[in-house]
């Protein structure tokens, strides 16, 4: 399953890196921890770049604020670079110092690790114990800050947010935390939103209370299925001063699949208006399916598996778990969907919470996103900003689920080059103060609000 339902990344810190580091045999790949090199460093032009972790302790991905990114991997006591998520070397030279030095030398830059305000905590969500960790910009000033609400990935938010490194260079403080399940948190993985929004509540308030008189300005950034959270928390809680919402929907979780369903035929080749009726019958009986764990709608799948799977779009089902269904047996659905028994709050209607939400949203999607079609949220984002509710919408046309670029390969599958440009830039604009006053951001089209 994808974006809405699953995703993994992160851990990483570290131990030699770059030429000079050590008159020692150079260690391998296995043996390299790089997690300690994760963080902030500010280049002698003025520029920052951000330092991540990874999947593998070994690894690391640097960005920048302009959208640019690449992957780092040890190699013969140096690091390699690879563009955005694809294997294509993109040139860049990277080294680093020793853990206890903070130092990086980035393309014909040299660079420092910046010092933050660092607290870690633990604290009581809804029935379950919550690792967290609150990064401000080092000083006395008021700053403004986000709470990162999760997706549906499973990794530790703790470990792995690169916002806890690259914002708060940025001025802007970051409390990252692990959802239920993950990381150091107690409790089962959920994907039960009514559950995890009094997490986010109880995340921000516990941001509240570490800061104190540090916090300014305060709200949630939910990205993919945090999109479905984070309004759910901001109207649980009047300290929620906005809500940004990264390529997430205004529709449910069984629509989701039905759109992807669609997407996925015309790629191959059947975008007919009957072909599409069709497969619409189809994605209805396994949301029946999906929706009661298996307890409803078989009998629908049969009948409809004897009317068409002779037909040439059958076996091109695809979408977030119609394919899952419909092409296996009943058994063979039952045993996969156990796998991913997470509690999805399959029936939540986000509408009703974002026509009465009082707390400013700003909405950004991708105009091609895969995962989360988004051409129905737009249209509802457009109505309810149009209608007077404070929320602001935006898209990048071009850009897949995480506001990423692409290209195609010879297969045809896509290769993520990059984060798109402004993307990151509107963010902090929009936490700072509920602007967006140096629009244009890249190539970002304006649905509805204010600037």
């Amino acid at each position: 399953m994808n974006a809405s339902v699953l995703r993994t990344t992160v851990l990483l810190t570290a131990l030699l890196a770059s030429a000079g580091a050590s008159a020692a045999a150079p260690a391998t790949e296995a043996k390299i921890d790089a997690r300690c090199h994760a963080g902030a460093y500010r280049l002698d032009d003025g520029s920052v770049v951000a330092l991540g972790t990874l999947d593998k302790p070994s690894l690391l991905r640097w960005r920048l604020i302009d959208g640019r990114t690449g992957k780092l991997t040890p190699k013969d006591g140096g690091w390699v670079s690879t563009r955005g998520w694809t294997d294509q070397s993109d040139g860049v030279q990277v080294s680093l110092g020793s853990c206890a030095e903070g130092r990086i030398q980035y393309a014909s830059h040299t660079g420092k690790k910046i010092e933050f305000d660092i607290v870690d905590t633990k604290f009581e969500g809804n029935g379950v114990s919550l690792r967290g960790r609150l990064v401000l910009p080092r000083g006395q000033k008021n700053v403004p800050v986000i709470v990162m609400v999760h997706g549906s990935e499973s990794y530790s938010g703790v470990d792995g947010y690169y916002q806890q490194h690259l914002f708060p260079a940025e001025g802007v403080g970051v409390f990252v935390y692990d959802k239920r399940g993950t990381g150091g948190s107690t409790g089962k993985y959920s994907q039960n939103f009514h559950d995890l929004s009094d997490d986010a509540a109880a995340a921000l308030r516990e941001a509240r209370r570490l800061g104190g008189k540090r916090i300014g300005r305060i709200g949630f950034h939910g990205g993919s299925q945090g999109g479905w959270v984070a309004p759910l928390a901001a109207s649980k809680t009047s300290q929620a001063k906005f809500v940004f919402v990264g390529f997430g929907l205004a529709d449910s979780v069984l629509s989701e699949d039905r759109d992807q369903v669609v997407l996925d035929l015309r790629a191959a080749g059947f975008g007919d208006a009957d072909t599409l009726r069709k497969a619409r019958e189809v994605s209805d009986a396994t949301g029946v399916v999906a929706s009661s764990n298996g307890a409803r709608g078989f009998e629908q799948i049969d009948a409809l598996r004897e009317k068409y799977q002779g037909e040439p779009w059958w076996k091109a089902l695809k979408g977030e778990y119609t394919g899952l269904i419909a092409l296996r047996t009943r058994a063979e659905a039952i045993a996969e969907m156990a796998k991913f028994d997470f509690e999805v709050s399959w029936d939540y209607d986000p509408m009703p919470v974002l026509r009465t939400l009082k707390t400013p949203q700003l909405w950004v999607l991708g105009g091609d996103d895969v995962e989360a079609p988004s051409e129905e949220t737009q249209k509802r984002l457009k109505a309810l900003g149009d209608a007077g509710r404070p929320i602001a919408s935006v898209v990048f046309p071009q850009a897949d689920h995480g506001i990423l670029e692409f290209e195609k390969d010879a297969k045809g599958e896509r290769q993520h080059t990059r984060t798109a440009d402004g993307y990151v830039r509107m963010q902090l604009d929009w936490i700072k103060d509920g602007t967006l006053k140096h629009w244009p951001y890249g190539t970002a089209k304006q649905l509805a609000g204010p600037k």
